[in-house]
């Protein structure tokens, strides 16, 4: 939405030590205006410094303080408001700061802000430790928070990076900022995130392009879905404090399509670029590949805080994830996911990896972008078999947590498989929202939550694996493990066979295997016919390597109900090999 906004006063946010208090007070001399420091304001009420007032009330009540100081400061006109660096994660804090005044960020990095605050005194107008920052490793939870509230502080009127600025030129920074910006309203950047107090998943608007905030315990990163995103990646890169030499990492079918423009996006907006593109296809997911991109990036030099860019599907999205986690001890990337499953699934919850001729995804590490942009109308690119493939994780994430998305995807499958945008992007951002609510509550699968999501995952990389990941797209060999799951569930008394037929149905209406006869009658309708044959001992050896086995007992991830998901790990071994034969008994 866009605010109804009466532009009155000029607020500094920022993390501590980026010199918000000492620059505001510069500013509001400059301009001839008053000046608040919220933080000061409430020290002086209360006779506390703020760090008393976390140890003696907790931060509770150090938010309630400062959410009411900071509804009485918007009270005020032509003033220059100094906010606390978490005051504008608050939704009200957020909404009342954004009506009444515009809001320039200040920035830094972790080091410089480590620096200023515990070397540097005379940047900084900290004059004690701020409470959030007091433990063994300061530099490391400076990364963590400032992480956390990244999102935020991208969603601002202007960014000024201060790393290697003065006070007074900061100041000129943002009056410079603020001259341009005082006519430009209603300003049309403005589509606040998600608040805590809501539920990630909710349904948004077509239009708006956050669809949802993944936010864990360490992190929290914006995912962005709508139609001509791609031109604005530098531009949210920019507002999400991203500053480094950049290098895209695609494949031969994406680059080919998009390589030459996001370079000029980037280089539009300022950044260095290098590219490095590898062969589509999921045998390029390897360790190989990767030291092909470590070799990259040594010879380009690459510094910690240059930036990565996956740009393609799964794929790529696994294999540049995997390079920023491992290389330099990690680097900020970014996913701009092409294909449908990427955008719904892979491009969302920091899993990174590569593949081991065993079994998929078996090398790998949990770590999250920095945002994920998702831009639609890059699917009408998309070979049709690909396209096809991804509904099956859309299909997914409505079978396991959400009816009614089901019943939206049952009824608008035409406008869906034509490419409707307006359909499209509501389905893909509200498909984003299902996967980001579950790995929020579940960051590194440790809880259970996660699992969820695995839905007919189980056979399918039983499939994928088997046949060396040549035969089956992730999502064709997912649909046909979701028609086994279902069955499954049924054998246990948990699923009616009117559920198990209206998933089939569904999927089929997609164009998706539901068992392995239709996927060998798809590549008999024209697309090459791989080598690999199935075998019983295969698929079930494949299984048992799983990553969701524990204790050498697989947990099933089954069905009570459309849109209630349940796990199990008691499933008799006479069922799954009855099931799987009821899915093979037909292949050719």
């Amino acid at each position: 939405m866009k605010l109804d906004r009466r532009i009155t006063n000029l607020i500094i946010t920022g993390f501590s030590g980026t010199g918000k208090s000492l620059v505001a007070m510069e500013v509001a001399l400059r301009l001839n205006w008053n000046f608040i420091d919220t933080d000061d304001e409430i020290v002086r009420q209360t006779g506390k410094t703020i760090a008393e007032i976390f140890c003696q009330d907790g931060e509770d009540k150090f938010r309630e303080l400062e959410r009411e100081t900071i509804r009485k400061a918007c009270q005020q006109k032509q003033t220059v408001i100094a906010i606390g660096g978490g005051a504008i994660v608050d939704p009200q804090n957020y909404e009342l700061l954004a009506k009444t005044g515009l809001i320039v960020c200040l920035e830094a990095k972790p080091e410089t802000i480590y620096e200023r605050l515990f070397r540097e005194a005379a940047y900084s107008s900290e004059t004690e430790v701020r409470p959030l920052l007091a433990n063994d490793n300061p530099l490391e939870r400076i990364r963590q928070l400032k992480a956390s509230r990244q999102p935020y502080y991208a969603n601002v009127d202007w960014t000024v990076h201060t790393d290697n600025l003065n006070i007074s030129q900061v100041a000129e920074e943002v009056i410079r900022a603020w001259r341009l910006l005082r006519r430009a309203h209603p300003h049309p950047h403005l589509n606040p995130l998600p608040s805590r107090k809501r539920k990630l998943g909710s349904q948004l608007k077509a239009d708006d392009d956050v669809a949802c905030v993944v936010e864990t315990v360490t992190q929290s990163y914006p995912v962005f879905v709508g139609c001509g995103l791609l031109d604005k990646l530098g531009e949210k890169m920019k507002k999400t404090a991203l500053s480094g030499t950049v290098t895209i990492i695609s494949d031969d079918n994406v680059f080919f399509l998009y390589g030459s423009r996001v370079e000029g996006i980037l280089k539009d907006a300022g950044f260095a670029v290098n590219s490095f593109v590898v062969p589509p296809g999921e045998e390029t997911k390897s360790m190989d590949y990767a030291i092909k991109i470590y070799d990259f990036l040594v010879e380009h030099r690459a510094e910690r805080d240059d930036i990565i860019i996956a740009l393609g599907g799964g794929m790529v999205g696994d294999l540049a994830g995997f390079v920023a986690a491992t290389f330099l001890r990690g680097m900020p990337w970014i996913q701009v996911p092409t294909s449908l499953v990427a955008m719904v699934d892979a491009s969302i919850g920091g899993k990174v990896g590569v593949n081991h001729p065993e079994g998929k995804n078996l090398i790998g590490a949990f770590y999250k972008p920095n945002l994920v942009l998702a831009d639609c109308q890059t699917l009408t690119t998309l070979p049709q078999r690909e396209l096809t493939s991804g509904w099956a994780e859309v299909i997914k994430h409505g079978m396991i947590l959400d009816e009614e998305f089901v019943k939206f995807l049952e009824s608008n499958v035409s406008r869906l498989t034509k490419l409707e945008l307006e359909s499209l992007t509501r389905a893909i951002a509200r498909s984003a929202a299902i996967k980001a609510q579950v790995v929020s509550q579940d960051e590194k699968e440790r809880e259970g939550k996660r699992t969820v999501l695995n839905y007919g995952h189980t056979i399918a990389h039983g499939l994928e694996a088997a046949t060396k990941y040549k035969r089956f797209l992730h999502g064709e060999a997912v649909a046909i493990g979701m028609v086994g799951a279902a069955k499954l569930s049924q054998r246990l008394g948990l699923l009616s066979s009117d559920a198990v037929e209206r998933q089939q149905t569904l999927l089929q209406k997609f164009g998706l295997p539901t068992s392995l006869q239709a996927e060998a009658a798809s590549q008999r309708r024209g697309r090459k016919r791989s080598n690999f044959k199935l075998s019983l001992a295969g698929i079930t050896r494949a299984m048992e390597l799983d990553k969701k086995v524990i204790g050498k007992a697989i947990r099933w991830v089954l069905l009570q109900d459309i849109g209630e998901a349940v796990i199990r790990n008691d499933v008799p071994p006479q069922d799954v090999l009855d099931v799987l034969l009821e899915l093979w008994q037909h292949d050719t």
